[in-house]
């Protein structure tokens, strides 16, 4: 079999409500939704490689990464999962410059109901990217901040009140818009927060509604391993946030398995890339 391509994040846009997904695999651009009800499917072959430093692996440690990268890389750095302990704005970090250019840079708190409430951190210039990697349905901003710690702070204080987590059972269901449900929360946040906090909230801000490409949603939903099944495929139903959902209940987190490689089967194409090419495509968030 030959080695295939690393998989990655599935570029998406917001386009009218509505979220369009790609998916390079094998310099082939996959337009998602042409491939929705028809018969697609992926194949591990066994090759992994760090998603930081492209080195070949034998195993992953944390999400994708080499032990080194793991070790030292900012993107595996602990401010990423815990924002309030970034010191960016201090010229902090594993790697200063990395850190002013990604965390050292306007951040936003925002609700997102994904089956349930939660509250979020992510960069400005990443909305609505990261909501659509989580599969809300509906989000809303409600703080704004010069920098990421300061953001991770307000999160922290939130999380009386908010999950930071999603639950992906919940997500991968038919989920209706709840925009009022997003507006009752905003009126309760300010007395949780510290008082120097609050000069950061944003009471103008409206909910963002997202639909996905979803022809229907099986009964039982299956979280697929590529690690314990090295081939998952049948009748595609659709995608939602970084899951692939197929008509047997099988369902991928393509951005979790981000460095193992892949063959694709089946399927129209948007357009032929070399391997080595980066998909760049205006207006998806990468």
């Amino acid at each position: 079999m030959e080695e295939g391509t690393p998989l990655g994040r599935m570029p998406a846009a917001l386009e009218a409500g509505s979220v369009r997904y790609l998916l390079p695999v094998g310099g082939i651009v996959h337009d998602l939704a042409s491939l929705m009800g028809k018969p697609f499917t992926l194949k591990a072959t066994g090759v992994l490689t760090c998603v930081c430093c492209g080195r070949r692996v034998n195993k992953f440690y944390g999400q994708g990464f080499c032990y080194p990268c793991l070790r030292d890389a900012p993107e595996a750095a602990e401010c990423i999962i815990r924002p309030e302990l970034c010191q960016a704005h201090l010229g902090g970090g594993r790697d200063p410059d990395w850190e002013c250019r990604y965390h050292a840079t306007e951040h936003v708190v925002y609700l997102s109901w994904t089956g349930g409430l939660k509250v979020g951190v992510t960069r400005a210039t990443q909305v609505p990217t990261r909501w659509i990697d989580q599969g809300a349905v509906a989000a809303l901003v409600v703080a704004r901040t010069p920098y990421r710690q300061l953001a991770g702070l307000i999160e922290v204080d939130l999380k009386c009140l908010f999950a930071d987590r999603t639950d992906w059972r919940a997500m991968l269901r038919l989920v209706t818009h709840a925009p009022d449900v997003l507006l009752e929360a905003r009126s309760r946040i300010a007395p949780a927060l510290r008082y120097d906090l609050r000069e950061f909230l944003v009471g103008d801000a409206g909910p963002v509604s997202i639909s996905y490409p979803v022809l229907a949603y099986p009964p039982k939903i299956t979280s697929v391993q590529l690690a314990r099944v090295r081939e998952v495929g049948g009748l595609l139903l659709g995608a939602k946030g970084q899951y692939l959902i197929w008509e047997d209940g099988s369902a991928l987190n393509v951005r979790n398995h981000a460095g193992w490689h892949v063959v694709a089967e089946n399927g129209p194409v948007v357009r032929n890339l070399p391997v080595s090419t980066p998909l760049k495509h205006p207006g998806f968030g990468q």
